[in-house]
């Protein structure tokens, strides 16, 4: 037949799927400094930046406040590293 080739099992696929698309060692480490370098800026300009304008979102009577906007760049940051961390470990 025209046919002969075998259809792989499920593992043999996902072994043939893992030897194409690892990453070498400089391939990780740049992805993950990148993605926690990311955290890191987020976290501190976004801050230093509300406490610069801390006095203008409080008059701005706006239904964010400065509560939800710190918990907002925490989060952010803090997805940003764990972004990060599974980039190297993944």
């Amino acid at each position: 037949m025209a046919n002969d080739v075998a259809t792989p099992t499920f593992q043999e696929a996902l072994k043939q799927d893992k030897a194409q698309f690892d990453d070498c060692t400089p391939c990780r480490l740049v992805g993950s400094a990148t993605f926690v370098g990311l955290g890191a800026f987020t976290y501190l300009s976004g801050h230093s930046q509300l406490n610069a304008q801390e006095a203008v979102i409080r008059q701005s009577k706006s239904v964010f406040g400065m509560a939800s906007r710190r918990a907002a760049l925490t989060s952010t940051s803090a997805v940003f590293v764990g972004l990060g961390v599974y980039r190297w470990f993944a």
